[in-house]
C-alpha cells in the first residue's frame, strides 16, 4: 500500500491539521481508518469542536445527524470532499 501521506489530498491535509490542533495527536496516528473515539481518544466535546472546525475551514454546515455518521478520519475526508467542496 502506498504511503497515505504521499497521496493525501488537500482536504486530507487540512483535516489532518485540524485534528492535530484540536486533539494534539501525533500525525502518524491520523490515518483514514483511525476512529476518532477509539484510536484518537476524542471525547464528545472534541467531536463537536472537530465538526465546528471542519465547517469553518471548508465553509459549510454539517447536520447533527450527519456528524454522528462521521466516526473515522476517512469518513470525514469523504464527507467534506462530497458535501462541502
Amino acid at each position: 500500500m502506498e504511503d497515505f501521506y504521499k497521496i493525501m489530498s488537500d482536504t486530507a491535509e487540512r483535516i489532518t491539521q485540524i485534528i492535530i490542533n484540536i486533539l494534539g495527536v501525533e500525525e502518524d496516528k491520523i490515518v483514514p481508518s483511525a476512529n476518532f473515539r477509539e484510536d484518537l481518544d476524542a471525547d464528545s466535546l472534541d467531536l463537536v469542536e472537530l465538526i465546528m472546525a471542519f465547517e469553518e475551514e471548508f465553509g459549510g454546515e454539517i447536520s447533527d445527524e450527519e456528524a454522528q455518521k462521521i466516526t473515522t478520519v476517512g469518513e470525514a475526508i469523504t464527507y467534506v470532499d462530497t458535501h462541502m467542496r
